[in-house]
């Protein structure tokens, strides 16, 4: 069988497919559409990765395609509904990531509250001098309340890490979640009350049509004026035009962005013109532990799937209905 990897992946991580005829892009960067779909000629698998468009007309034309296997939890990049009706299982890697995007919003969350980019910029220009008590005072994580949008996996991870900061929990979501809340403490709010509350907000959302811009003017304007927003779920969730906007009017103490619309984001994008606004390039995930057991996960639900069995972590599992 034919298989398609989009990205270069060690090939010792790929043995699990020996025997099938692997096309390997041979590059961490992505493979162009053009020939991502030349090569879907024929091809039986396809080991993707979230920037691949796997759109409607890129899965009909190719047609004989059994399995699809994503090297990431989300799935937008993907048309699911005709995956599933063509009766294609689509693979993701949940679970295995969640511990490693926690632990990256929280490194968001300390270094936007303590204002740690604007203090390394401040000595990387010379200006550091004799010690000042009112030198790039920040806020405080301790004692406030955080907020959570979206408790799953890694919204949940998110708030369990709370506890060691003492802090109150508050969650927002499609609905309540009864089991979660004793475990963590956590308090269930309307997402428009959870921005009026919450000293530090962070999204971790899928995105969906019903997410995207869920983050907006009305939200933003609903936030603390010391309010502190971090997102690492997808950056069309926060809309970028009013995130801006709500930045030039001083709305917000912080920003810190793991994802952002577009992205990548243009190097004279305004967003990155404000000081208390930090952008990484999509790292939630990227400790060489994880990014291995990604890779992992992705094999075996395309070496399951193509041996005619379950996809370990299948995010359509109504194909085997």
């Amino acid at each position: 069988m034919k298989i398609v990897v989009t990205r270069a992946i060690d090939e010792a991580r790929l043995s699990p497919l020996e025997g099938h005829h692997l096309v390997v892009w041979p590059h961490q960067t992505q493979m162009p559409h053009d020939e991502l779909v030349a090569e879907l000629s024929g091809a039986t698998g396809v080991v993707s990765h979230l920037t691949d468009r796997l759109d409607r007309e890129t899965i009909v034309s190719a047609g004989d395609l059994r399995a699809v296997s994503q090297v990431a939890v989300g799935v937008d990049n993907i048309d699911l509904g005709v995956c599933t009706e063509r009766r294609i299982p689509v693979g993701h890697t949940p679970d295995v990531l969640t511990e490693t995007t926690a632990d990256t919003a929280w490194a968001l969350l300390a270094s936007a509250v303590r204002r740690i980019p604007e203090g390394r910029d401040h000595v990387l220009a010379g200006a550091w001098g004799p010690w000042r008590p009112d030198l790039l005072l920040g806020g405080d994580l301790h004692d406030t309340t955080l907020g959570v949008v979206g408790l799953g996996r890694i919204g949940a991870a998110v708030a369990r890490r709370a506890a060691g900061f003492a802090m109150k929990v508050l969650y927002a979501g499609p609905r309540r979640k009864p089991h979660l809340e004793a475990e963590l403490r956590a308090s269930y709010r309307p997402l428009e009350n959870l921005v009026r509350e919450a000293d530090h907000i962070v999204v971790t959302v899928p995105l969906s049509e019903s997410t995207r811009g869920l983050i907006g003017t009305p939200e933003l304007e609903a936030m603390k004026p010391d309010a502190t927003l971090v997102n690492v779920s997808r950056g069309p969730v926060v809309d970028t035009t009013a995130l801006t906007e709500a930045l030039d009017r001083g709305l917000l103490a912080g920003v810190a962005l793991d994802v952002t619309d577009p992205e990548p984001l243009p190097a004279d994008h305004p967003l990155l013109g404000h000081p208390n606004c930090l952008v990484i390039p999509h790292l939630g995930s990227a400790s060489r532990r994880t990014r291995a057991a990604m890779v992992d996960l992705a094999i075996s639900n395309m070496a399951e799937a193509l041996g005619g069995r379950r996809m370990p972590a299948c995010a359509n599992p109504e194909v085997y209905g």
